[in-house]
């Protein structure tokens, strides 16, 4: 059913290149065709205006892409007018009918277009590269802010957990997927496919990740998972070329050592969370001697900080750094007071605790730039990570282990006088 149901759809879209007004020479703007695609009512007219308007955009310059986002952030937004007379309507007289105005009256034509664009066979794919392209023009423009958070909405909706699926990725794989896992890969480069082949081929290494119906060959994240006797310490150890796998059955920790998004026009869209916690839960199914699940992170924000305390790089021994580590990791703050560092608050926002942190855990030119080798490992316990979570999200409350608490303690004793967080 499925092979018959991409075959028509193929041959649908194919069918619709060629109907009478399908071609790119329309004479009609790109701005008249979005207006015709929003009022028409016809599926068959409104796919073939949809395909045009696809086409054209892709065609277009950084200039021509710029100049269409702006038509839709203001000549396609929403009337304030109609929309304080839609509210005083429903509040004079509050049923279906006026309800409907006002949510009709509140809501943006541009939803409904990209909604519409959305029925073009295989289309999600290019609204979500259409996504990336607004992300790199947004900057500090209010009307630009506002297109994109149309887009972030409807894709919230159509990429929830309940359409995504989950896909084990192995060295038998398509080579189109495992060539997009090696372009995509953002926390450990893959340098080559016998790199990509050490990394998946052995008993005791694992990749999965989540795909969208409507986007069968792109994964959307992918997370690279470990498994080992033991929390490892170091990135080198766990990908070194001559290390000896183990078998799975003998394993007790499950290490979730690199999770990478692939998709840019899905930015802010939180697919991390249910990741993680699934893949632990098939883990617990296949390998019931699993018990305990990790990962090892780096601190992307940790050196840039250091520098901001006015901590010199040459005082740094392997004591220090994991103190400093963990009072980064505790005390650094954002404007919303949450962690500063941006892994931190993905995995502390998920339930996990911060368990341990390394010194010399990734020596990497990356590594050393960004938090001078040190790596932290963040505590996945499948019992605690609902509870751990509530207290993030209303309080705030950073959950950590006892080690790390004192390290920190330490560390605030290593900050120059005057240094704040």
């Amino acid at each position: 059913m499925t092979m018959l149901a991409d075959l028509l759809s193929t041959v649908f879209e194919r069918r619709m290149r060629f109907l009478p007004g399908a071609a790119a020479d329309d004479p009609r703007s790109t701005e008249d065709l979005a207006a015709a695609l929003v009022g028409t009512d016809g599926e068959i007219s409104g796919q073939q205006l949809g395909r045009i308007i696809l086409d054209r955009y892709a065609g277009m310059d950084p200039a021509g892409k710029r100049a269409f986002f702006d038509h839709l952030a203001h000549a396609m937004d929403f009337d304030p007018g109609e929309v304080r007379r839609a509210l005083a309507a429903w509040e004079d007289s509050p049923d279906k009918d006026t309800y409907r105005r006002f949510t009709t009256a509140a809501e943006p034509p541009r939803q409904e277009l990209i909604r519409r664009l959305n029925r073009v066979p295989q289309a999600t794919g290019q609204l979500v590269a259409m996504r990336a392209d607004l992300l790199s023009t947004v900057k500090n423009d209010p009307a630009l802010a506002a297109l994109d958070y149309d887009f972030q909405h409807l894709f919230s909706s159509w990429f929830n957990r309940g359409f995504l699926v989950l896909r084990p990725i192995s060295w038998e794989s398509p080579a189109h997927i495992l060539d997009r896992i090696i372009a995509y890969e953002a926390v450990h480069a893959i340098d080559s496919w016998d790199d990509l082949r050490r990394r998946l081929e052995p008993p005791d290494r694992r990749c999965f990740a989540f795909f969208h119906p409507a986007m069968a060959d792109e994964p959307l994240i992918f997370v690279e998972v470990a498994l080992t006797r033991g929390i490892p310490s170091s990135v080198q150890d766990l990908l070194c070329e001559d290390r000896q796998a183990i078998p799975a059955a003998e394993a007790d920790t499950a290490v979730f050592y690199s999770i990478s998004n692939c998709q840019a026009g899905l930015a802010n869209i939180s697919f991390g969370n249910s990741l993680i916690k699934q893949v632990a839960m098939d883990l617990s199914l296949e390998l019931p001697a699993l018990r305990q699940y990790v990962t090892l992170s780096p601190i992307p924000g940790m050196a840039a900080w250091l520098d901001q305390q006015r901590v010199p790089p040459e005082s740094l021994d392997p004591d220090r750094t994991q103190q400093l580590a963990a009072c980064y990791l505790m005390d650094a703050k954002n404007h919303r007071g949450l962690p500063l560092d941006p892994v931190a608050r993905f995995h502390l926002g998920n339930g996990a605790m911060i368990h341990r942190v390394h010194a010399g855990a990734d020596v990497s030119d990356k590594g050393m730039r960004q938090s001078h080798g040190a790596m932290v490992n963040y505590l996945y316990d499948l019992t605690k990570v609902s509870q751990n979570h509530e207290n993030y999200a209303n309080a705030g409350t950073v959950a950590a282990s006892p080690d790390i608490r004192s390290l920190a303690a330490l560390g605030r004793k290593l900050l120059p006088e005057g240094a704040g967080s």
